[in-house]
């Protein structure tokens, strides 16, 4: 049974390690937030009941600190990505442990089938936490099943509950939009796929989806659709607002680490949006 405090713990975990990341964009921190996070909660740890709540206050248990890299992603190592650097061996190695502790679905599709779209957005934001880590190695992630296509024409609350199959899929962009904002973590350099096409695909979408959130106080799903924008930029898009003003809005209202890490790393595609291309 997940309590209260189980939610807590494991989103102060979160919270801990998008920070990490963060100051490691800025350069003030150690280039390798995984090994660090993992090593705290190492430290933290002690009986199997601080393994999984943490021993001391600040610090996550072992099972929390590997969740946090899973919930996070690709993001672990957005720095890396946005460098175009490969990953220290160190982190590499934290980064694989926290995959070795909690392991991915082996078959994506038949994950999305039988969990509903819980483990299909799990799917996703594991083949983009593998994808980056393999790098150009000859073993790549199975790919789940795309996103459906924005529809502008369709009630733009119309939801299909499901993922697309051939790209036949529709729905309105209300819906459409939520969904990609809880991919927002594929939202980087060097990661491709069909949800990125589907980014390419609806980009009015993803501006009205990041405007409305921002407008009714969201400012997690306006972050989130913002670094989608922002990757478009990259990407070579043309966007239908500026998304650095929609960014520095939300850092100016919005809070939490993991929205100002969502802000940062569309920051810093914003500015090298000509100095990485689609691989």
């Amino acid at each position: 049974m997940i309590t209260h405090r189980s939610r807590a713990v494991h989103s102060a975990s979160v919270e801990v390690l998008a920070r990490r990341v963060r100051e490691g964009l800025g350069g003030a921190g150690s280039g390798t937030p995984v090994a660090d996070h993992l090593r705290a909660a190492a430290e933290g740890g002690g009986s199997t009941a601080a393994g999984h709540a943490g021993a001391r206050e600040g610090a996550p248990g072992p099972v929390v600190a590997a969740g946090a890299v899973r919930l996070l992603g690709a993001d672990v190592v957005a720095g890396h990505l946005l460098a175009g650097r490969p990953l220290p061996a160190p982190e590499s190695q934290a980064v694989r442990l926290a995959l070795s502790a909690l392991p991915p679905a082996p078959r994506a599709s038949v994950a999305v089938l039988h969990g509903g779209e819980g483990a299909w957005l799990r799917a996703w934001t594991d083949w983009g936490l593998v994808t980056a880590l393999a790098g150009a190695d000859a073993t790549q992630p199975p790919v789940p099943p795309g996103p459906p296509v924005c529809e502008d024409r369709l009630p733009r609350r119309h939801r299909t509950g499901g993922a697309a199959e051939g790209g036949s899929v529709r729905e309105g962009w209300v819906a459409w939009s939520l969904r990609m904002g809880q991919l927002a973590s594929l939202a980087l350099p060097h990661l491709d796929g069909p949800v990125h096409d589907a980014a390419r695909g609806g980009v009015l979408g993803l501006a009205r989806g990041a405007t409305r959130a921002l407008l009714r106080g969201d400012f997690a799903t306006a972050a989130r659709l913002n670094r989608w924008l922002a990757w478009l930029a990259a990407d070579g898009s043309t966007l239908p607002v500026d998304a650095g003003v929609l960014g520095a809005e939300i850092a100016l209202r919005g809070g939490g680490e993991r929205c100002l890490l969502d802000v940062a790393i569309a920051n810093r595609m914003l500015e090298g949006e000509r100095a990485w291309t689609r691989k």
